[in-house]
């Protein structure tokens, strides 16, 4: 399954386009002789994700590997005439392995684990069953992950609901709070917390620090679908009950390995040999190669240990986190210049946004952190999202958890929360609507959606911003 992570002729390309016979590593790259032509690329790849899938979808889904590898040449072309070939190599080198690689393999692991456990039998759709669902998927999101935890729940919360005239509604609610907000809690929940683990950040500093946040939004948004249910169903035509199938949950061997992967990803922040590995000047240490083989190997377990019939009726593919790696594989090495030229600070091209978050005496506005993080993952999706306002707030990690704590909980606040916002904000926001269509549910537009998560979640959010985000 390697080849999911990157496709062979991306690698043959880029190879191609700055490989260079020298061993000697390149200089760094100058943040402060980058124009914003430099983010064209970057803002390119991410409109693409964004209106791809509605404008041009039979295009789009034969052609996004294609268009991805497109705007990363598009970065590395540039970077190779403008800083030389070496540059460019070496950058791609420091993309793949000390980002990318890991993420991607995190989400593959969940993925493959998640897609094994199958919940079976009668569920029958009702305020009180329902906010029970979600209430679970919530609390179990930053355990086996949002994607894992919405393939696993979507389908029995859509069957139990199948009978009532109003579901629509359920589903928005699933998108917002299991597929988003329960996240919040552990690297494991969202891939922008993951980014965040990657660049340092405790494993368990996100569950000490937003626990009360996490569980205040979470509540709030729970009492409104609660009230919204009730008064559906009130409306609602009464059906005769069907005979009742007993709840099963099956593929229980995937849950020791969920526990597997969180120890695996534990091992990686409290195991350090001091072994690294210089791999064309990005360094590798051996406990993070450990880490990804150990996720890979739990990955195959399951496949081996899970009955096939098992994933058959969860309808498991494989498509989907195809498309996340190579469409996550262009977003990696776009980002490259817009990291840099946030590195240069004020001298960088993109001082503008640095002023933007920056308050009056020279330190960090939390508030403008958490809704311009928030706004812009809604639409230009989270990891990035989070990794730009993470290297502007400084990119150090001790400093961002201790002396600035407040910023980086408002920067992961802003990103997880506010994923929920539009279909395109978090991966699995666009797959928990397309297997709701698939299934009969007349899910919103693009648009449509955006009416009701915005009003669900921003007087929820003002309210947040008021009682926990740092003072202005």
């Amino acid at each position: 399954m390697l080849v999911l992570l990157m496709p062979c002729r991306w690698i043959s390309l880029i190879c191609a386009l700055v490989f260079v016979p020298s061993a000697a590593h390149a200089a760094d790259l100058d943040g402060a002789a980058m124009g914003w032509p430099w983010a064209l690329p970057f803002a390119g790849i991410l409109l693409s994700i964004a209106s791809g899938p509605l404008l041009f979808p039979k295009f789009w889904h034969a052609h996004y590997g294609k268009i991805a590898a497109t705007w990363a040449l598009a970065t590395l072309v540039p970077i190779a005439v403008a800083f030389g070939a070496s540059t460019a190599l070496a950058a791609f080198v420091h993309a793949a392995l000390a980002e990318y690689l890991s993420f991607i393999v995190l989400l593959f692991a969940l993925y493959v684990v998640a897609g094994g456990i199958l919940i079976s039998g009668t569920l029958r759709g009702g305020p009180w069953v329902n906010a029970g669902i979600l209430l679970f998927g919530t609390a179990i999101a930053s355990i086996v992950g949002t994607t894992g935890d919405a393939m696993i729940l979507i389908r029995p919360l859509i069957r139990a609901n199948a009978a009532r005239p109003n579901n629509v509604h359920v589903v928005i609610f699933f998108i917002i709070l299991v597929a988003n907000i329960g996240g919040a809690l552990s690297p494991l929940g969202d891939p922008p917390l993951f980014v965040g683990f990657l660049r340092g950040v405790d494993f368990f500093w996100t569950t000490t620090h937003l626990a009360y946040e996490t569980a205040l939004t979470a509540a709030l948004v729970l009492a409104i679908f609660v009230a919204l249910d009730v008064w559906f169903a009130r409306g609602e035509p009464k059906t005769a009950a069907a005979a009742a199938e007993p709840l099963r949950l099956r593929g229980l061997i995937n849950l020791p390995l969920i526990a597997c992967i969180i120890g695996a990803i534990l091992l990686s922040a409290t195991w350090k040999p001091g072994i690294e590995f210089d791999v064309y000047g990005t360094h590798v240490a051996l406990q993070n190669l450990a880490r990804d083989a150990a996720l890979i190997l739990i990955a195959l377990a399951s496949l081996w240990l899970t009955p096939e019939e098992h994933r058959k009726a969860n309808d498991f593919t494989w498509e989907p986190i195809v498309e996340v790696a190579k469409l996550f594989a262009g977003i990696f090495i776009c980002i490259i210049p817009v990291l840099t030229a946030l590195g240069a600070g004020h001298e960088g091209s993109l001082a503008w946004l640095l002023r933007a978050v920056t308050a009056q005496d020279g330190g960090p506005h939390d508030r403008a952190y958490f809704w311009l993080t928030g706004l812009l993952s809604a639409f230009l999706d989270n990891a990035p999202t989070y990794l730009v306002f993470f290297q502007l707030a400084g990119g150090d990690a001790a400093v961002l958890m201790g002396k600035l704590s407040a910023t980086l909980a408002a920067i992961s606040m802003g990103a997880v929360y506010m994923g929920a916002l539009t279909y395109i904000g978090n991966a699995p926001n666009f797959m928990v609507a397309a297997i709701a269509n698939e299934r009969g549910v007349k899910m919103p537009s693009f648009f449509g959606y955006m009416l009701w998560s915005f009003a669900v979640l921003l007087p929820v959010l003002a309210l947040l911003t008021f009682v926990s985000v740092g003072s202005p």
